[in-house]
């Protein structure tokens, strides 16, 4: 006879495909007849900016655009030209299933010049490509005994599991005026725009998952005067984003990727003191569950005999997302004398990540790059390359991925060395442990043939062997754990002696 199992299902997303992908685009653009032609470049920022995000066919794509901003000095004009374009992309890579989450970064941006109509740009890009289908997870808990008279033995297990088990997006605008401190001249003419968002909380409240941080924005800026000044900012927050259903227990991972974005001088509303801000946004967001599954692992018989059919169950026993922050504090060595600061960039690299046994350490490369005016006033540019690592522990089973970034305004100034620049670099790691469990699927009982135990010794005595278990004791000489407690005058499994011979009774019916 099909002995009846009972069975339990949960659904959840699994990582299909998670792939780190750089490459390099380049271009070449013509001076527009409006702009002057460049004598000198002075220095190059980008923007990146994801347009689509697409799986199909078990491929992922995704589409974007890094907006470049050059800075460069006229032929035969006084001050600081800028000029905007943007340099399309496209990444793609192994994916299946029905989310895709894609983290395109610059690592570095490089403009030289052709002649003084044509320049020549070179992007190198990181792009992290996450795929994730939503599967479910069926194992069997236990199984029908018929009320005893079967004398069906079961082992259950109880294991932890984690699972993302709701996966929310949405796309957003958010506006809003940054104001330039009064003690600043009016702004002209914003020569580099630049925005980093931050997420700082996330809270659920039934089936809204409510985001909340900062955006923090820095402006070059050029007064009436040709003068230029740095400004920046922060300008909080908030969105919610709707669940599927209730998950108050859930553990929340966020991220907030920049579609676009526009920045208007308002000079009638604040007297060039006012900056309008308008941002694009993907808001994306995993809802992690933490639970208890049972799984019956073995079963038999003492009364006749049984057959089962087992597969294994994968799931994630240990997952957690850390961010471990390294502060930076380096010196730029420039030569000369420095009059000010104007902008200061710092773009990390791939993430190594190295172990040995439960110590973890992971190592970006950091691009620190800085913009000056000298003693004349002249535009001058350093750059440095910086070594960055951290450490951390985790179980060692685990598999572990990171990414790093600089999410927070960099902190300059100058010195008799050169420019000090202290940054945070925030580490963003995540630990999976999976692992795989056989368990019963199906079974088969003869209940028309009853065992025949009538050849087997009423009484056996025998030491547990090394790996055994109580439970395997009493499966092969077909009786109970229960019996054999009692007949040694045991109370648990725990107070079975590795060095006594252990009373066997045999199982009657």
């Amino acid at each position: 006879m099909e002995l009846e199992l009972k069975q339990a299902a949960f659904d959840c997303y699994e990582t299909s495909a998670d792939a780190a992908i750089t490459q390099e685009e380049s271009a070449e653009h013509i001076v527009p007849d409006y702009c002057p032609d460049i004598a000198r470049i002075i220095d190059s920022t980008g923007s990146v900016y994801v347009h689509s995000r697409e799986l199909r066919d078990g491929k992922a794509e995704i589409t974007g655009a890094v907006q470049v901003t050059v800075l460069y000095f006229p032929d035969g004009e006084s001050g600081i030209r800028t000029l905007e374009f943007a340099l399309p992309f496209s990444v793609q890579g192994e994916g299946k299933g029905d989310r895709l989450l894609a983290e395109p970064e610059l690592e570095s941006i490089e403009t030289r010049l052709v002649n003084p109509r044509k320049i020549s740009t070179r992007c190198r890009l990181l792009t992290r490509l996450t795929a994730g289908q939503r599967v479910r997870t069926q194992c069997c808990e236990d199984v029908e005994d018929g009320e005893g008279a079967l004398g069906i033995e079961k082992k259950q297990e109880t294991y932890h599991a984690s699972a993302v088990t709701q996966i929310l997006e949405k796309d957003f605008t958010f506006s809003d005026t940054f104001h330039i401190s009064p003690g600043k001249e009016a702004a002209e003419e914003l020569v580099l725009k630049k925005v980093r968002p931050a997420i700082s909380e996330t809270k659920l409240i039934g089936s809204k998952l409510i985001l909340k941080g900062v955006f923090t924005v820095e402006f070059l800026c050029r007064s009436a005067g040709n003068q230029y000044y740095a400004a920046s900012g922060e300008l909080p927050f908030s969105q919610i984003l709707e669940a599927e259903e209730p998950a108050e227990n859930a553990v929340c991972q966020a991220l907030l990727q920049l579609t676009g974005a526009e920045f208007q001088l308002d000079s009638e509303g604040d007297d060039g003191h006012a900056i309008s801000v308008t941002l694009y946004l993907h808001a994306w967001a995993a809802l992690r569950e933490e639970r208890e599954m049972t799984l019956l692992t073995d079963l038999y018989s003492t009364a006749y005999d049984l057959t089962y059919e087992a597969a294994p169950v994968s799931f994630s026993e240990f997952a957690q997302n850390l961010l471990r922050r390294q502060n930076v504090r380096e010196v730029l060595e420039i030569g000369v004398t420095a009059k000010s600061l104007l902008s200061l960039d710092a773009n990390c690299g791939a993430v190594t990540v190295t172990r040995e046994r439960e110590m973890v350490t992971l190592r970006t490369t950091a691009s620190l790059r800085a913009l000056y005016l000298d003693e004349g006033g002249t535009p001058l540019v350093s750059e440095r390359r910086v070594e960055v690592s951290a450490q951390l522990e985790l179980p060692e089973e685990c598999q572990v991925t990171a990414r790093a970034c600089c999410a927070e305004e960099i902190q300059g100034s100058l010195g008799d060395r050169g420019i000090e620049v202290r940054f945070p670099v925030d580490f963003a790691v995540e630990a999976i442990s999976r692992r795989k469990v056989p368990a019963v699927i199906s079974a088969k009982l003869d209940d028309e043939k009853p065992k025949d135990l009538s050849g087997q010794p009423s009484v056996v005595l025998r030491y547990l062997d090394g790996g055994e278990s109580l439970w395997d004791l009493a499966k092969r000489y077909s009786t109970t754990g229960a019996d054999i407690l009692a007949a040694n005058e045991l109370e648990t499994e725990a107070d079975v002696p590795v060095d006594r011979l252990l009373l066997i009774p045999r199982k009657r019916s």
